[in-house]
């Protein structure tokens, strides 16, 4: 391309996506942050008033915030939101539309990514769901014939250079173009939303303005970006952190994905090298770590650190590169790499690394044009240096033999080397980023190496080990740990993670079976699928580890290791009786003896096995009991990472879910009311609550119901709070 549109009003850009594609829109959106909403709100309000254009949009991850079901809510929830969001972020005009069941006929969305559970009763959307691993999006919406592509992008000025950025999302984009342009396919209008909020990401993720045709810069397009709303950790889903924390190896990789499960398990491995004594008797009094840890895993703090690569990029690997854990960097460089692999070399250099480089074929017995650039691109020889004629010529003018077959040639190269810094290492790649504002602050305030050390690239390079660098990325992954939920398992090792047995997703499957399948491929590599036991409570609460169920995201074949509050199972290689075992082992024992049934009928089980004693221990009150003295020395904090709630609102919260479990039934109900007759006057630190929902003053008769209902809330889950 040698041309570029810079517009600056969205009307213009609308003006523009029309006159490309005429009367049918094929247009592409990256998920999750990179959508440009008000770009897509004013397409979306143009197409709805002209039903002769039909839009087909193909995205995932339409983030979308909650919405208030009751009165109640809405008075909780509405200043949450605009403090949280800011009173000027934009909802997606078509997936309000679509939530509320008034698409326009003429508008079709397909996306491939539900945010979790947000659209399991949408009839519509769960027509139009396309099942598509990620690392296929880019090859099926080729088929498609894409017409159009709109991003938000970051915009950065260094210079009186105008520098630019695909920042949370060069997962697709990149991929989708070149596998059309792989087609002879025509090359769809690529639009570019600058996003001055947008935490501006260098390296792969920086890209040319020749590839956008348009560069759209409305002030209009300025608001408060989405950032998710840290969760609470329950005490079960610290445990099981801690398990999963003991799987990990030093000096390995790392890829976790968002939500509760993982923040357990980022805050276990702080734990771990921060404060090992604490975090060693927590495992025993859990029960120990799986012996499978001697083999793969460890409970020492960690020296090398970790290498991230995961398609998402989130608020755990800040704070694990914060906390001194996420420190590996990995350099593109197959030799270097090995060497580093093999504890030839630090990233620093010492004296003696030329020797030991040379040896293992990281150095050449000659220095050509070729081999300068690459010595200087990985830190072995400063910028500047300059080659002339057989030697090599440094910025400080000192000169070097070019021919390292010679000792002397190689004894200059080391004293130029010994204490330079490998260059163009990163210690976390990803495909997309999504987090907090903590995590958005984060990302614009790194600078130095930091900065250089993150890469947002491709998700067919983060998500495969396919497309030409194979060996490098194997080695690169080395001892990696792929971390992911899953909603059940079943006892012989298959996960459901997307969906339900009855077809309606829940979410999709990302990149899930992606990193799955590599952690077989890798030699050292392991798939860690973690989930609660059971969830629910009372007699409402039910297993999540099943015999059998109908819906499957990861079947049994690939089945490796599952982790729960409970324990670890693993299950890689094992016979099916011997993974039922496991399973069991690691269930919630009040189900056990229905489980054990279902084996036994299966043949899975002899006729004559009976349960252990020490998996009946696996209660909910047992975990509490273990886990009780840490929590009162304050290991175990519901926001290990802070809350982007008030002291008041996580008392509400608390009040509010208490309210509605107990109005699920009629007689649940009539206790309720009767509860409030009796509250009486709200205390000081009551009455803040209730100055919160705006019902410290109540003065209609509903207003004064409800009064008394938050006060009754509050009250009895104090109660409950201090019986635990």
């Amino acid at each position: 391309m040698t041309h570029v549109e810079r517009q600056a009003r969205v009307a213009d850009a609308v003006a523009r996506i029309l006159a490309h594609c005429g009367s049918t829109i094929r247009l592409a959106a990256p998920l999750g942050l990179g959508k440009p909403n008000v770009l897509l709100n004013a397409l979306f309000d143009t197409v709805a008033r002209t039903p002769s254009v039909q839009l087909h949009l193909f995205t995932a991850l339409s983030l979308m915030r909650p919405v208030p079901r009751t009165e109640l809510e809405q008075r909780f929830l509405e200043p949450f939101l605009a403090r949280h969001f800011g009173t000027d972020y934009p909802d997606l005009a078509y997936a309000v539309a679509r939530r509320e069941g008034r698409l326009p006929p003429n508008i079709q969305v397909s996306e491939f990514y539900f945010q979790s559970g947000s659209l399991l009763g949408n009839d519509s959307a769960q027509r139009d769901y396309a099942s598509l691993n990620y690392t296929h999006v880019a090859r099926d919406m080729a088929d498609v014939g894409i017409n159009v592509v709109v991003q938000l992008i970051a915009s950065r000025r260094e210079g009186g250079r105008e520098r630019l950025s695909l920042a949370s999302n060069p997962d697709v984009t990149l991929d989708l173009l070149d596998e059309m342009a792989s087609r002879a396919k025509p090359r769809p209008l690529v639009v570019g939303v600058i996003h001055p909020r947008l935490p501006f990401v260098g390296n792969e993720a920086e890209i040319g303005a020749e590839c956008f045709d348009v560069l759209l810069d409305d002030p209009a397009c300025d608001h408060t970006l989405f950032a998710i709303p840290r969760e609470p950790v329950a005490p079960a889903e610290f445990a099981l952190g801690l398990h999963a924390s003991a799987l990990v190896r030093d000096a390995g990789t790392l890829q976790i994905g968002i939500g509760a499960l993982s923040d357990a398990l980022v805050h276990a491995l702080l734990l771990r090298h921060r404060n090992n004594m604490a975090y060693r008797e927590t495992l025993d009094a859990l029960g120990g770590a799986h012996p499978v840890v001697q083999s793969i895993g460890g409970l020492d703090p960690f020296v090398t650190g970790l290498y991230g690569a995961s398609e998402m990029v989130m608020d755990g690997f800040m704070h694990l590169a914060k906390g001194g854990i996420l420190k590996r960097r990995v350099f593109d460089d197959f030799a270097i790499e090995q060497a580093l692999a093999e504890g030839l070399i630090g990233e620093q250099l010492r004296t003696g690394d030329v020797e030991r480089l040379y040896a293992c074929g990281a150095l050449p017995s000659l220095i050509d044009a070729r081999e300068l650039v690459r010595l200087v691109r990985c830190g072995l020889l400063p910028e500047g240096s300059r080659l002339e004629g057989d030697s090599v010529a440094l910025p400080t003018g000192a000169r070097l033999s070019a021919d390292l077959r010679e000792m002397v040639a190689r004894a200059a190269l080391g004293r130029s080397m010994t204490g330079r810094r490998l260059r163009e290492g990163r210690y976390l790649r990803g495909a997309f980023y999504l987090g907090s504002h903590e995590f958005y602050r984060w990302l614009r305030e790194l600078s130095a190496d930091a900065y250089d050390g993150l890469s947002m690239t491709r998700v067919s390079d983060i998500n495969q080990l396919y497309g030409g660098r194979e060996t490098l990325d194997a080695l690169q992954r080395r001892d990696a740990r792929f971390f992911n939920t899953c909603m059940m398992a079943t006892a012989l090792g298959a996960a459901t993670s997307d969906a339900l047995e009855d077809g309606r997703v829940v979410s999709g499957v990302g990149g899930q079976y992606n990193f799955v399948a590599m952690a077989h491929a890798l030699q050292g590599g392991r798939s860690i699928l973690m989930l609660r036991a059971s969830r629910g409570q009372g007699a409402s609460a039910r297993s999540n580890l099943l015999w059998h169920y109908g819906h499957t995201t990861i079947p049994r074949h690939l089945r490796d290791i599952f982790v729960t509050e409970y324990g670890v199972a693993d299950l890689r290689g094992k016979s099916d009786g011997e993974c039922t075992l496991a399973m069991l082992a690691i269930s919630d024992a009040r189900f056990l003896d229905d489980l054990v049934a279902q084996a036994r009928r299966a043949g899975k089980l002899a006729r004559d096995f009976t349960v252990p004693d020490r998996w009946r221990m696996n209660t909910p009150a047992r975990l509490a009991a273990a886990l009780g003295h840490p929590s009162r020395r304050g290991l175990f904090d519901a926001f290990p990472f802070g809350s982007d709630f008030t002291a008041e609102e996580l008392r509400l919260i608390k009040a509010l879910q208490w309210l509605k479990a107990s109005t699920l039934t009629p007689a649940g109900k009539a206790r309720l009311l009767w509860g409030t007759l009796t509250t009486g006057r709200p205390r000081d630190d009551e009455l803040a609550a209730l100055r919160r929902m705006q019902l410290d003053q109540p003065s209609r008769l509903r207003e004064k119901l409800f009064h008394r209902m938050v006060l009754l809330g509050l009250r009895r889950t104090v109660e409950t709070d201090r019986a635990l």
